[in-house]
């Protein structure tokens, strides 16, 4: 692997790609053949996330964030296609530190649609769930409204970052003509995500193998759905081969939907755990007047209709791939 320089072949260029889902979509590039770049200033990711190759020419790592990289547009230029990974993750990070939240997602995004704007390139921009914020549906749809929270709760400054991205990645592709794809991940989950900025699927399954109390914040009863990382993957890779998906948004994540209290009860079960479950007040895990989404469940049907996908694979799977249980 090459950790400076720029590749002088066309190659996929992921931001954030020593990540979480960076570098699982890394991986999967790399088994298909492709030749990969990777810029990430290791702020949340990990360069160990990386998988090792033994072509040094198939990956590119480069330590820099984004919106100060100064060959960016060189970068871009010899690219084939862009996922814009690098972003602000986790809800601690977020509710403690809103001016990088914000500046990061922004400044980011901005720089990489001007990038890919002047070479034409392909990009997937993701975004989040987040952006539904306190609307209370059964399930969300992507034409849907969104009701976000007060400035005065630093909380929502995730969700309000993530939106403007979308609005001006959207601009872009009606006045400048950018070919580009935005998606709303729902709680991806998987190995080699960390709990350290709140996650709570790695949190509950670090607590249960340890035996130490599972904290869970609030009342238990809030429902999220939770996706493997590999059904992300796929639908990511699936929509950048998807000639019709430009211009949209995409929801993805799993139907399964499931409340906070009873993971943490299934992870008890999987794992054979003696753990506690212990509720703690949001005002005593976060800041006074923490809000939290009671729902998070996607309708998928439009990725579905637009890639021939839908995530599959089961919440008990994903335990015990994360628990590392055959």
């Amino acid at each position: 692997m090459t950790t400076s320089g720029v590749a002088e072949e066309q190659h996929t260029l992921i931001t954030g790609g020593a990540g979480f889902i960076g570098s699982h979509l890394t991986e999967r590039l790399l088994n298909k053949g492709e030749k990969v770049v990777v810029i990430d200033d290791l702020s949340t990711g990990s360069y160990e996330n990386l998988p090792s190759t033994s072509d040094s020419s198939k990956l590119k790592f480069i330590e820099s964030d984004v919106n100060s990289f100064d060959k960016l547009d060189e970068i871009v230029a010899k690219s084939r296609y862009v996922y814009h990974l690098a972003a602000a993750v986790g809800v601690d990070l977020v509710v403690r530190s809103p001016i990088r939240t914000i500046e990061n997602n922004l400044k980011s995004t901005e720089a990489i649609l001007e990038a890919t704007a002047l070479n034409n390139t392909p990009l997937l921009l993701p975004s989040s769930s987040e952006v539904y914020g306190k609307s209370s549906q059964e399930a969300f749809d992507e034409d849907d409204d969104l009701l976000i929270g007060p400035p005065s709760l630093g909380r929502w400054s995730y969700a309000c970052s993530k939106l403007m991205d979308e609005f001006l990645a959207l601009a872009f592709y009606n006045e400048r003509q950018l070919p580009v794809t935005i998606v709303r991940l729902f709680n991806t989950v998987g190995p080699r995500q960390t709990g350290r900025y709140g996650m709570v699927l790695p949190r509950f399954i670090e607590a249960a193998k340890t035996n130490e109390p599972i904290r869970v914040f609030g009342d238990g009863h809030q429902s999220r759905c939770f996706c493997s990382v590999n059904d992300t993957i796929e639908a990511l890779t699936r929509l950048a081969d998807c000639p019709t998906a430009p211009g949209n948004i995409f929801n993805i994540g799993s139907t399964e939907e499931v409340s906070i209290l009873e993971l943490a009860n299934r992870i008890i079960d999987i794992t054979g755990s003696e753990s506690e479950i212990k509720l703690i007040p949001y005002e005593k895990a976060y800041e006074p007047g923490f809000e939290d989404m009671q729902r998070r469940k996607p309708k998928i049907s439009k990725l579905e209709d637009f890639t021939n996908f839908r995530p599959k694979t089961s919440l008990e799977d994903i335990i015990r791939s994360v628990a590392g249980i055959e």
